[in-house]
């Protein structure tokens, strides 16, 4: 660990009276209690990142553990990283069927294996923890679901690589998937940027960075319960101040890793903290979803309601009484089967433009 992780610069002041918080579906409190036993097991502060990082690789299946069963094929592969920094480890998911012939082309002479829609997964972490592997399942399920290429990133983690070291990677990710979309079957003209928590704040920023560098011209963005405001000072990162999935201490020891003494300053760029720019025009549509009862709830508001003021075109749903990541730990809740209907409806439409 080095001075800047160690390093506590800010910390936005308490609210008083303390807000209340909202409660939890009861349906989904017996997934959150399975979330924080296995996920969670060790408080995240900054001397315990380590010991986070070996526990949270126990509990990611292996690739081939994954896939087993699944429709889809896949290969590591390593790709160039940004200039001057190393080489990226990424996953390739691929369909097993071939790609079918565009809807419309049927006996028009259109050849079967046109080109498919691309996805670059990003995985969550808090910016300090998990493999590209926590992001795969997405990526399966997408390929049997709407025949996408996916594309998984081992992005840099704080604090051995601050802000923005692993928006950078992302996004030289990004550059690879479309300059090779041939390559892999995919059409660099649908490219969609996915991921969750600290993943959908690095799939803001790289959309961000998408718009500024002239890069790829992103099809869409699943911002999925994104962490992308380093101040952490929302009512609702309050209100589940030692409460819940991801709480805001966990959210402290991130950002306190990723951005050490500028945490907190007008020095933060919004490729570290994407709430933190102040042009959120011409960017691909965005699909962005949070609970209503995690800490992130406002922030993700926030930036939705930005989206639209400049222009642009977003899509927000705040599920009811859900907690960070309920989704996918409470399958079978009523509120996660209407969460991932309204995901595959998003992504059912995103992807046949």
């Amino acid at each position: 660990m080095t001075e800047r992780s160690r390093a506590l610069p800010f910390r936005a002041a308490a609210p008083e009276p303390r807000p209340v918080p909202v409660p939890y579906d009861p349906e989904l409190e017996q997934g959150l209690a399975h979330f924080m036993d296995l996920v969670e097991s060790i408080p995240l502060r900054a001397h315990t990142i380590l010991a986070n990082r070996d526990h949270f690789r126990t509990v990611i299946p292996a690739m081939a553990s994954q896939a087993e069963g699944r429709a889809v094929t896949w290969e590591d592969r390593l790709i160039p990283g940004p200039q001057g920094a190393p080489d990226i480890e990424v996953t390739i998911v691929r369909p097993l069927d071939p790609a079918p012939t565009p809807p419309g082309e049927e006996g028009s002479g259109a050849p079967a294996g046109a080109l498919r829609p691309a996805v670059l997964g990003i995985h969550g972490g808090g910016y300090v923890l998990g493999t590209r592997f926590f992001g795969t399942g997405e990526l399966i399920d997408l390929a049997e679901t709407h025949g996408t290429i996916g594309v998984a990133v081992e992005y840099r983690l704080a604090p051995e690589h601050p802000a923005p070291a692993g928006a950078e990677d992302c996004y030289a990710a990004l550059v690879w998937l479309a300059a090779h979309a041939a390559e892999l079957g995919a059409d660099p003209d649908r490219i969609v940027v996915s991921g969750a928590s600290a993943g959908g704040g690095l799939t803001a920023a790289v959309a961000l960075m998408a718009r500024d560098r002239g890069g790829p011209a992103l099809a869409g963005q699943l911002v999925n319960t994104p962490m992308i405001d380093d101040r952490n000072d929302t009512v609702s990162s309050w209100q589940y101040d030692g409460l819940g999935a991801w709480d805001r201490n966990n959210n402290d020891t991130g950002w306190d890793a990723m951005l050490g003494a500028d945490r907190g300053t007008e020095r933060v760029h919004p490729y570290q903290a994407p709430a933190r720019a102040a042009d959120l025009a011409q960017l691909p549509p965005a699909f962005l979803e949070v609970g209503s009862a995690e800490i992130f709830r406002d922030e993700t508001i926030a930036y939705a309601r930005r989206i639209w003021g400049a222009g642009g075109e977003a899509e927000l749903h705040v599920w009811s009484g859900a907690y960070h990541g309920f989704s996918g730990f409470s399958p079978d809740a009523i509120v996660s089967q209407a969460a991932n209907a309204a995901r595959d409806s998003w992504w059912r439409r995103i992807l046949s433009r």
